[in-house]
């Protein structure tokens, strides 16, 4: 159950005091000289019912949290307010008139000006509280659609953070069993390039399960990450390719989403360096501008291979990535001109 908005914080109830005294002393005012009744009645009167009646205003709002529309029939809640008013008006009045004379056994010219205005003084309790638990029903909705929107945001973000964790177990396996059937055959023909493979897998994963858990990484770190890759796929193809890279010094700290750069490398060595005789050239760039970090990497192919197509799962996790973190589509592109491929990703700064 929610707090009564007037006793969340001292600044309201400040405030829903402040005003009570203002309509007191008003009301006094015009008691006096509109009515011509005596001062010190004008004044006590005034004062005990707008007292009573702002401690009656604070309890309301049990009544509003209480009996909430979702969970009653909405005729009986309307019914029960109705009678609700009345009754709390008939207190209202009763405890006043009963602590003016009897308590205080003030008694003048009161009762007589308070039987000739008992029909408007009922119709200003019940109205009152018929204003307050609208005001009440209206605040209890508005937190309840605070309260709905922020879950409903709480839950997008979980499934978000669900669906990018799902693609990074997509890419991570696809590199792990290539890398363990080279190993296989490697013991085999090579048991010592076996050994320093199986030594860097190790580094390579030991990385990854360390960074696996962050949403974003600079540039820097997740270069060491993509060095560790390629040395273990040096071993693998041995001399079939080069890695060259052109990084501006002012994109080294910029923050782009954890591994989103192996795949890129991972297509590049699939749809390249495996189905190509002669050496691949792989060439990472990156640059920024006002609106996007760039990065680009390019590789030549022998014409008909299937590297011109831009297959692989890789290249659809990237798309599907930045555009469930970055809420944006179109954020890579795949170019093919002559025997160079070439994709680009476009990171938001």
């Amino acid at each position: 159950m929610y707090k009564n908005p007037f006793l969340e914080s001292n600044k309201n109830l400040s405030l829903y005091i402040v005003f009570w005294i203002v309509l007191t002393i008003i009301n006094t005012f015009l008691f006096y000289y509109g009515l011509n009744i005596r001062f010190t009645t004008a004044i006590l009167e005034n004062f005990v019912f707008n007292f009573i009646l702002c401690g009656l205003g604070l309890s309301y709002w049990y009544t509003a949290s209480y009996s909430s529309f979702n969970d009653k029939n909405i005729s009986k809640i309307i019914l029960g307010h109705v009678l609700a008013g009345f009754i709390t008006s008939g207190v209202w009045l009763a405890a006043g008139f009963y602590f003016i004379t009897g308590v205080l056994n003030y008694k003048a010219d009161f009762i007589s000006h308070f039987q000739t205005t008992f029909l408007w003084r009922f119709a200003i309790g019940a109205m009152f509280y018929y204003l307050m638990i609208s005001f009440y029903y209206i605040v209890i909705y508005y937190k309840n659609l605070q309260q709905k929107t922020t879950n409903e945001i709480e839950l997008k973000n979980l499934v978000t953070e669900a669906e990018i964790k799902s693609l990074k177990f997509q890419i991570n396996p696809h590199f792990i069993f290539n890398s363990l059937n080279s190993m296989s055959a490697l013991t085999i023909i090579n048991p010592e390039r076996a050994r320093d493979m199986i030594l860097k897998l190790a580094e390579f994963l030991r990385f990854t399960l360390a960074n696996n858990d962050k949403k974003t990484n600079s540039i820097g770190e997740e270069l060491k990450n993509i060095k560790l890759y390629l040395e273990i796929e040096k071993i693998r193809f041995e001399d079939k390719f080069d890695y060259l890279e052109n990084i501006q010094a002012d994109c080294i700290n910029v923050q782009i989403p954890t591994m989103i750069l192996q795949p890129l490398f991972e297509n590049a060595i699939k749809h390249a360096v495996y189905e190509s005789l002669e050496k691949v050239t792989l060439k990472l760039s990156c640059k920024k501008n006002e609106e996007f970090l760039q990065i680009s990497l390019e590789n030549n192919f022998e014409p008909g291979n299937s590297c011109s197509k831009g297959t692989g799962i890789g290249l659809k996790n990237i798309k599907d990535r930045l555009e469930i973190i970055y809420g944006q589509p179109n954020l890579i592109t795949v170019q093919t001109e002559g025997n160079i491929f070439r994709v680009k990703l476009f990171i938001p700064v």
